[in-house]
């Protein structure tokens, strides 16, 4: 990946579209983000889903757990009225509907595997599976909460990147993101201190914070040149992007 900090639209453009559906994927690749952060679980009949919560009681007009509902029942929910009414068409998007609508895009993607709370077996394997079958791997990051779910991944591909992600002040994390085969550092952005992002350069290890919607916080780490930001609001992390490139 490039020199230049990237930018991923945290959930699609979330701050002005319905989180993790087509809309704000679709939105984000117009603003000009370099890639997309999506959440996915699996549903009853094990397809992968693109939905944040373990239940879809927050974002649709529905209720109940991803994994107690078909894909055909989780389709049925309107997944946009929720942030305003203009949205009462969106739906919750498969894993596949995404990836169909990228190979035609240049954006990146950093899945994360929801696997902290509910334990969806096999759901590194179908999620890998897709990714293979669109031609994806150079392009896909997978991460995770539950880095046990990391290792599986590791298991299943061999160079598919992998970041751990975490909320803590991990010593050293580039060392321990080895032992579970990663090579990433998606960390919360309190954790993404100076002293952080030198060192993890100095170990070669990308570092992504999340997540990052305060111009202030875009501004320093674009200036620290750390890998990617994670943001709601990919318009203005690019707004200030481009004005740190004008005046270096």
């Amino acid at each position: 990946m490039t020199q230049q900090t990237l930018i991923f639209a945290h959930r699609g453009a979330s701050g002005t579209y319905p989180e993790n559906t087509m809309d704000a994927y679709k939105a984000a690749a117009e603003a000009g983000a370099d890639g997309l952060e999506v959440d996915v679980q699996l549903s009853k009949d094990g397809v992968p889903v693109l939905i944040h919560d373990e239940t879809v009681n927050r974002t649709t007009n529905g209720e109940g757990w991803v994994k107690d509902l078909t894909y055909e029942e989780l389709q049925t929910m309107d997944a946009g009225s929720w942030f305003h009414d203009d949205f009462s068409h969106a739906t919750i998007p498969s894993l596949e509907e995404l990836l169909i609508w990228l190979r035609g895009q240049s954006l990146y993607l950093n899945i994360e595997l929801k696997t902290g709370i509910v334990h969806y077996p096999g759901i590194e394997n179908a999620v890998i599976k897709l990714i293979k079958q669109y031609d994806l791997i150079d392009r896909v990051i997978l991460s995770s909460f539950n880095h046990y779910s990391l290792v599986t991944v590791r298991q299943l591909h061999p160079t598919i990147e992998t970041a751990i992600l975490f909320m803590e002040g991990l010593y050293e994390p580039w060392d321990y993101a080895k032992t579970v085969g990663a090579q990433s550092l998606h960390c919360s952005l309190p954790v993404a201190v100076p002293k952080l992002l030198m060192a993890a350069a100095e170990a070669d290890t990308p570092v992504r914070p999340f997540t990052v919607n305060e111009r202030s916080h875009m501004k320093a780490l674009f200036q620290a040149k750390c890998a990617a930001i994670m943001t709601d609001w990919p318009e203005q992390a690019l707004q200030v992007r481009e004005e740190i490139t004008k005046t270096s």
